[in-house]
């Protein structure tokens, strides 16, 4: 079954303090997103989109379109504020994307059936990005889903803060999750979100999931709502993948496959990351996972 690989690459990069997307972290100046799509087309994904600001596009193209376009069809999807329904009035002030949901509505012209769905400053790794395509040819057109789930210890910053979906599985089945913002390390060793301790072998959502496309009327009709009850004044407020598998699951209209991996997170959340985003591919190198010039 033929099958798309969707990257987020459209964030603003606020703790970053830059284009985090574009940084390069190979040996070559490779991007981290350059590694997924290595992943993915591995693992037999025929089709990549990427989902990009207005304002990088073009940097994209010349840096990795082009050479990722000899290898596998690529589609450009743009995450402007040009495709909100007519009914929402936008805040003259708002400069943030609307979220995650919103990222893969844009995408929805380039994809014609069942997708994956990932960021692209986080390092996901080969044998999560495998199963999840192998999970998708089993999914329903529409009301069911998959995703990977990651143990929380495996997937802080020691650098800052970071958010992540903690889940409550049941066997193989995603049956809760609560999006979480501000969890760090503790000097102690303790995992903490505010005043809450998160165990350290929690599964997590690193926002890695697979839907059939079907579910993206169901996401439109979601994030009608969601622009429906927003105040006129709010100019951050985002629409987010988890908070809406979580809703779903809730309701009792999706169903979601989870599949685990103990493989250890890294990312560009904090321009301080980068060093072990380096260090961490080089390592991967070395031991043969990726030849040093990827495409």
């Amino acid at each position: 079954m033929s099958a798309s690989f969707v990257i987020m690459a459209a964030g603003l990069g606020s703790r970053y303090g830059g284009i985090k997307q574009m940084e390069g972290v190979g040996p070559h100046g490779e991007i981290l997103l350059e590694y997924a799509v290595y992943d993915a087309l591995r693992a037999g994904f025929d089709r990549i989109v990427a989902v990009l600001r207005p304002d990088i596009v073009d940097d994209f193209r010349e840096r990795v379109g082009r050479k990722l376009e000899k290898h596998t069809p690529l589609c450009y999807a743009v995450q402007d504020f040009s495709s909100l329904p007519d009914f929402y009035r936008l805040p003259d002030d708002r400069s943030r994307p609307f979220g995650t949901v919103h990222a893969l509505l844009c995408a929805a012209p380039c994809l014609d059936g069942p997708f994956a769905v990932l960021n692209a400053d986080d390092y996901y790794g080969r044998n999560a990005i495998a199963s999840l395509r192998g999970a998708l040819d089993g999914l329903q057109n529409s009301g069911e889903g998959c995703m990977v789930a990651y143990r929380m210890k495996n997937t802080v910053s020691p650098y800052g803060s970071v958010s992540r979906g903690v889940c409550r599985l049941e066997g193989e089945q995603l049956c809760e999750i609560e999006e979480l913002r501000g969890i760090a390390p503790s000097e102690n060793g303790r995992i903490l979100a505010g005043e809450r301790e998160i165990p350290g072998d929690a599964p997590v959502s690193m926002n890695l999931w697979g839907f059939g496309r079907g579910v993206l009327e169901d996401m439109e009709a979601y994030f009608r709502s969601f622009l429906h009850a927003l105040p006129p004044d709010d100019v951050s407020a985002e629409c987010l993948l988890p908070v809406y598998v979580g809703d779903r699951l809730r309701q009792g209209t999706l169903r979601v496959r989870a599949l685990e991996s103990t493989d250890r997170w890294f990312g560009m959340t904090y321009r301080e990351d980068r060093t072990a985003a380096v260090r961490s591919l080089r390592s991967l190198i070395e031991q043969g996972v990726y030849p040093s010039v990827l495409y």
